[in-house]
């Protein structure tokens, strides 16, 4: 696998049930990939798809994570059990991501929305109960998932029980981080400088805990758009696949660039879109309010060499470990977005020196 060639220190892969753009601008005048991919929605269940590539020894000793999964629609039993089953598959090597999810992977399929932060809440605290029951039953209140002589019997692989890497951003959700996990996976975080401070807000929130700060791994997910010249950013920043992206940022962001998320005041963004019931020319109109220096806010942009000094930044703010994910093939040109893929890698290997 190229993951493997370029030497990165880990592999994921999400958790959707389908996409989160507009599916009815999922057209080759709009995205290139449209010619070979037939649809934007086709997911594949992560948790099989690791174990399939774990079992196949195709990833070397490659770390493999889910970014990140769903404690909406999974019950964290399942969860919990999924985990560890690939931990002991890839010999130690599996990472837990989890969130809350978001509302597309949820209410279409009947389950509850409202309350998604205490109910991840909730999830993790489940998932860390059952692996320190030690096999023995458990019994535990929660108004989500009350265990009732609950049994997990699956032990850790050598004593080690997979990480758990949360997404978050609120206040509730950073506390929960600095709690339980052992990596902190947010996804666009905005600027640096709000990263550093949300870090600070983990590490407080794990010394209140009695756990060492340190210890979190400071972790960011983040989507690349590059190309080999300006021009070739610039075009890919222009297409409508890749601008509509936009809509899956808060609306926070669009208040520094003097907009207004097209989806209302205060929308917030991924968590909550609803994005399939788009029409073509609603989206189209969309697409003309997200500007594009929100897309260069929200992503790492730019030739190889600007994306690295933009991660160098990052460095700056205290991430020690990036996750990417190339969106460059989104745009209008199949030819380029193609030999994205090229220029990615020139980052991947980059990385390794900062």
């Amino acid at each position: 696998m190229s993951a493997a060639a370029n030497r990165v220190d880990s592999f994921w892969v999400p958790d959707h049930l389908n996409g989160l753009f507009p599916r009815s601008l999922w057209q080759q005048k709009y995205c290139g990939a449209a010619r070979i991919v037939p649809s934007l929605d086709a997911y594949m269940e992560p948790w099989t798809m690791l174990g399939h590539l774990a079992a196949r020894n195709r990833i070397g000793r490659l770390r493999l994570g889910v970014a990140v999964t769903d404690s909406g629609r999974r019950n964290p039993a399942v969860t919990a059990q999924a985990a560890v089953t690939l931990h002991h598959l890839t010999r130690g090597r599996a990472i837990l991501g989890i969130g809350p999810g978001e509302r597309e992977g949820n209410q279409p399929y009947g389950v509850d929305w409202s309350r998604p932060v205490s109910r991840f809440e909730e999830a993790v605290a489940t998932i860390r109960a059952l692996w320190d029951s030690k096999g023995e039953l458990i019994n535990r209140d929660s108004p989500y998932f009350p265990l009732h002589n609950a049994l997990f019997d699956l032990p850790p692989y050598r004593g080690e029980w997979p990480e758990i890497w949360i997404a978050g951003h609120g206040p509730r959700m950073l506390r929960t981080v600095g709690r339980y996990a052992d990596g902190f996976l947010p996804a666009f975080a905005q600027r640096p400088e709000d990263y550093a401070q949300r870090l600070e807000a983990v590490r407080g929130a794990a010394s209140d805990a009695g756990r060492d700060p340190l210890k979190i791994v400071p972790a960011l997910w983040m989507p690349v758009i590059t190309g080999g010249n300006q021009q070739d950013v610039d075009d890919a920043l222009d297409s409508e696949m890749v601008r509509i992206g936009g809509l899956n940022f808060p609306d926070e962001m669009y208040a520094r660039h003097g907009a207004q998320h097209p989806l209302g005041r205060g929308f917030s963004g991924g968590q909550d879109i609803l994005p399939h019931d788009i029409d073509e020319a609603t989206a189209l109109s969309y697409v003309e309010q997200i500007p594009q220096a929100l897309l260069r806010d929200a992503a790492l942009t730019g030739r190889p060499k600007d994306i690295l000094e933009q991660a160098a930044d990052w460095r700056d703010h205290g991430v020690r470990y990036l996750v990417l994910s190339n969106v460059s093939p989104l745009q209008r040109s199949l030819r380029k977005g193609l030999a994205s893929a090229r220029h990615f890698t020139t980052v991947l290997r980059g990385l390794r020196r900062l």
